[in-house]
């Protein structure tokens, strides 16, 4: 393992601040999605369900967008504190489109958040429903800013090198929508959607574990585990796809996550499912292999040609060890997600979604399967991507601050103490707020709109009455 000095620590720290962040923005991203569809179905079925939904849901989702846009200012700092000359020489690049993600999308989300959040008394339903599509297009676009700016750094394009070792842009499209941007801002939209179906579904398993389901439990048990068997594969295939990117632009990356040493020969590369990757030995200790089929995976030709981790200096080579156990801990828990999609379809056809508990627990142990894949497949990009921090032109060690262990070490304990309270409480607020289900009449969000707004029917907006005077609860299953 590297030596602690103050170059390690200010690595640790950022990936320590960035772990923290990562979870709270995919969660926004998909819980601000499913908002708008519980919406769009509450106004267009007028079922009562769908707005208890809803309203259960916001008070989690405002939590979340709070903690996420708290946790990414921290981040940010550290750029100028603990990365000042990354900043310095990458700044004339990234600066602009990070600036575009907070005039666009960063602006979007707060200027519609408010009306989402407490303006359902004071707007008209279809505007109200408008904001919720802005938020939820607002986390969207963040997102893809983000993920363009990172996407850059691991396959970048568009870009000169000064004299002075300072980057600038030469062409922005190509700085934008670069090699590797495609495959990894749906890769993570879809991380984002499974991660909220799976909490969803953990949730809803969760009271149908405890006690008599009601109309609201057994609807958002069902909307999260077709979100599950439905995406789960998708996110399988896009996973497929930024493999082959990933091969054609960040060889040793792949070679890391292989486990792969030497570059295969024309008999093709196996596949390590499992082993030890010995930085110092230059191999891999105690492998389990599957003859050609690395070689299948990743060039889709069953003697394809992957590379080795020796065609490089060690210098130049990530940290093999993380990066291959940290992937097929993400791969194995996709597998496992997408197995609880297919097992939830058999169970609907069987007509036991809602009887089974073997499902349910299985939903409930898996629900945070989603976050802890994101996590190691975000450390599989980060560290395979080192030694540097614009793959291929600038080194980490030459990006730090100059900065002393004294100085990190303080900042980092500070942090390490300050996001465990802080960030403990709100996730512990959030989970006291998941423990209760979802009733009939759920406050938080009102929606007895007054009699003078025009347009509107007082009481239950978009509400479909039924024969007797009450509004429908039956969910869509």
């Amino acid at each position: 393992m590297p030596a602690l000095d103050a170059f390690h620590l200010a690595r640790a720290q950022f990936g320590f601040t960035v772990a923290f962040h990562i979870i709270f923005p995919a969660f926004s991203i998909g819980l601000a999605s499913y908002l708008m569809v519980l919406e769009g179905l509450w106004l267009r079925t007028g079922k009562q369900v769908y707005l208890d939904l809803f309203r259960y849901w916001i008070k989690i989702f405002s939590i979340g967008f709070a903690m996420g846009v708290v946790s990414g200012l921290v981040m940010s700092y550290q750029f100028g504190t603990n990365w000042s000359r990354y900043a310095d020489k990458a700044g004339p690049v990234i600066g602009p489109v990070m600036a575009y993600e907070v005039l666009t999308a960063f602006f979007l989300e707060a200027g519609f958040l408010g009306v989402m959040l407490f303006g359902m008394e004071r707007v008209g339903r279809k505007l109200h429903f408008f904001a919720t599509c802005m938020v939820a297009g607002g986390t969207f676009l963040s997102a893809f800013w983000i993920l363009s700016v990172n996407s850059w750094m691991q396959t970048p394009a568009g870009f000169g090198v000064g004299p002075d070792g300072r980057m600038f842009p030469t062409d922005y499209w190509q700085v934008i929508f670069n090699p590797s941007v495609f495959v990894r801002v749906p890769h993570m939209v879809l991380a984002s959607y499974l991660v909220v179906a799976f909490i969803v579904s953990g949730v809803a398993a969760w009271h149908l574990l405890r006690g008599p389901s009601t109309p609201a439990v057994r609807t958002m048990f069902s909307m999260a585990m077709w979100m599950a068997a439905i995406v789960a594969p998708i996110q399988i295939g896009m996973g497929d796809l930024h493999g082959l990117n990933t091969l054609e632009h960040q060889p040793m990356k792949i070679a890391a996550m292989e486990g792969d040493w030497d570059p295969s020969g024309p008999d093709g590369a196996p596949l390590i499912l499992f082993g030890l990757p010995n930085m110092e030995k230059e191999r891999t200790d105690y492998k389990i292999e599957i003859p050609h089929a690395s070689s299948v995976i990743l060039t889709h030709t069953w003697n394809g040609r992957v590379p080795g981790l020796k065609e490089v200096p060690p210098g130049d080579r990530p940290y093999a060890p993380v990066v291959f156990w940290t992937f097929r801990v993400m791969v194995g828990l996709g597998f496992l997600m997408f197995g609880l999609g297919l097992f939830s379809l058999l169970a609907r056809w069987r007509g036991t979604l809602f009887t089974s508990r073997a499902l349910h627990r299985m939903a409930l142990l898996m629900s945070p399967a989603p976050l802890v894949a994101l996590l190691c497949g975000w450390m599989t990009t980060e560290i395979g991507r080192q030694p540097y921090t614009v793959y291929g032109v600038l080194r980490t060690a030459d990006s730090i601050s100059p900065i002393a262990l004294p100085g990190i070490a303080t900042s980092f304990a500070i942090f390490a103490v300050v996001y465990f309270i802080v960030f403990g409480a709100g996730v512990m607020i959030i989970l006291r707020l998941m423990a209760k289900p979802p009733r009939a009449g759920e406050t938080g969000v009102r929606t007895d709109l007054p009699t003078r707004t025009a347009g509107i029917h007082p009481g239950l907006p978009g509400a479909v009455p039924s024969g007797t005077g009450e509004v429908s609860t039956q969910p869509a299953e």
